[in-house]
């Protein structure tokens, strides 16, 4: 008799077992874990390849439109990296396959080869006084940011300054014209440039 009843139920109300099986929790993966490992590892890394190729901006250092940028990135690659798949197993593997894969970039940005692919050199943007353009232009860094680096030194101008360059964490260096060089605690944003 209940066979009979479900089978009215569902002639009354032919969208309740779409209804059911949208909410019907996927425990297994609906692709191979190894689809899902390298869809994740290759985003992974093409996503670092970008990030590394069009410049960068420390965390702290974030726009709103850097936030909007993050999210909408994340977003749009979401159905790169799990395709049809929308189980928690498959969820679990990309978060294991995508923790193993930032510890291995980790590990290897310790070896010198590998770290200078990701960390561009430092760059010289004033010297004897006077503002290279051109290289500032490149990095991405501005008069103002230069000078505000200068301010946090004691120094109101420019001529007072033999040296800035500007670091690979985004820090601005000041070598005086006379006296102790010093480090600016404020980063700025700057972009790398791909070589």
């Amino acid at each position: 008799m209940a066979p009979a009843a479900d089978a009215a139920t569902d002639a009354a109300d032919p969208g309740a077992a779409t209804l059911e099986a949208a909410y019907s929790i996927q425990l297994l993966p609906s692709i191979p874990a190894w689809e899902l490992v390298v869809r994740g590892v290759v985003i992974y890394g093409a996503l670092l390849l970008a990030l590394r190729l069009f410049g960068k901006r420390e965390v702290g250092q974030f726009t709103l439109y850097d936030l909007v940028f993050i999210l909408l990135v994340a977003n749009a690659l979401q159905p790169a990296i799990t395709g049809p798949d929308t189980s928690i197993g498959g969820g679990l593997i990309l978060i294991v396959a995508l923790v193993l894969t930032n510890w291995t970039v980790g590990r290897l940005d310790r070896m010198p080869r590998f770290h200078r692919l990701f960390t561009p050199a430092p760059a010289v943007i004033v010297k004897d006084g006077k503002y290279l353009n051109d290289v500032m232009r490149r990095e991405g860094v501005d008069v103002e940011e230069v000078e505000m680096a200068l301010r946090e030194h004691g120094m109101s101008e420019i001529k007072a300054c033999q040296m800035a360059v500007l670091e690979p964490d985004g820090t601005i260096s000041i070598v005086p014209s006379e006296g102790i060089v010093h480090r600016s605690k404020h980063r700025v944003r700057y972009h790398h440039r791909a070589g």
